[in-house]
């Protein structure tokens, strides 16, 4: 790759890395770079997944105290996630490059209408979690005011809202997308994360971002095997200028997430989200 090129790429990854600490689909910056200078759709994203292992490395270490506190109970998703995350990238070695024109815009619409929706579906979720709680009690919960004040909600009859079923199923869904086409997943997994646990943006982002990291591991393992083993493409001159442009954006961008407030970060998610499907669209 010629310097310029290198420069400009270097410089896109340390603003995804920033993006991807705060919200996730900072891919929609580097990727755009890596085809328009020619790089096959393939090649970019095994390329771009490889070097942005770095901008989640970056961002974990930003929210390793927040990580440490909830680590005991993230067992079973970070299980799940890997799992589903080397499938989606096994699949993406197989699967037509036309598939991701039509996967990609609807799980943005998807993850959109979580983050903006994640109120009343939030309580939609705990009221169906309450009710066979009630129910195996012989309806012991009063009418009215007493409701409130027996019946607790999901998360206080769960040891942690992150070990939920529910949670481990549809994280499991949502990394099989990540394996296979990293951009977007943050959104994605802020907005699934936020809808099962009741928590705010802020809160689950440190999960998000350890989640993110493991998913684009994964991926990136899967592909280093395939570039070993069968030749597929990966341009490593570009993977270097995004893995140290990205680790730096994502460690700064850890510290300047957690500053933000909620409603800011969720304003920031809903546009980062839009601006991704106009992309993806037009």
């Amino acid at each position: 790759m010629e310097p310029l090129s290198l420069l400009v790429l270097f410089t896109m990854a340390v603003m995804a890395g920033a993006i991807n600490a705060a919200v996730g689909s900072g891919s929609l910056l580097t990727l755009p770079v890596l085809l328009a200078i020619g790089v096959p759709p393939g090649a970019a994203v095994r390329t771009n997944t490889i070097g942005m292992v770095f901008s989640t490395l970056g961002s974990s270490f930003g929210y390793r105290r927040e990580i440490a506190a909830e680590k005991e109970q993230l067992a079973p998703l970070v299980i799940t996630t890997s799992l589903c995350a080397t499938a989606g990238a096994m699949l993406l070695l197989v699967s037509p490059s036309g598939a991701l024109d039509v996967v990609v815009p609807v799980l943005i619409v998807v993850a959109l209408a979580m983050v903006v929706f994640q109120k009343p579906l939030t309580r939609a979720l705990r009221g169906r979690q309450d009710r066979p709680w009630i129910a195996a009690r012989g309806g012991e919960a009063a009418d009215g005011a007493e409701d409130a004040k027996t019946v607790p909600s999901a998360a206080s009859h769960d040891l942690s809202p992150y070990r939920q079923r529910g949670l481990v199923a549809a994280m499991g869904a949502a990394s099989v997308y990540g394996g296979y086409f990293t951009a977007a997943q943050g959104v994605l997994y802020l907005g699934v994360l936020g809808i099962f646990t009741g928590r705010t943006m802020g809160s689950v982002n440190a999960v998000k971002n350890l989640l993110s990291l493991v998913v684009n591991v994964a991926a990136a393992l899967v592909y280093l095997v395939a570039h070993l083993w069968w030749g597929a493409a990966v341009l490593w001159s570009a993977t270097a200028a995004i893995a140290v442009g990205s680790l730096l954006g994502g460690y700064f961008g850890a510290h300047l997430a957690k500053r933000m407030p909620e409603w800011l970060l969720r304003g920031v998610i809903v546009l980062v989200a839009l601006v991704a499907l106009v992309r993806q669209v037009m």
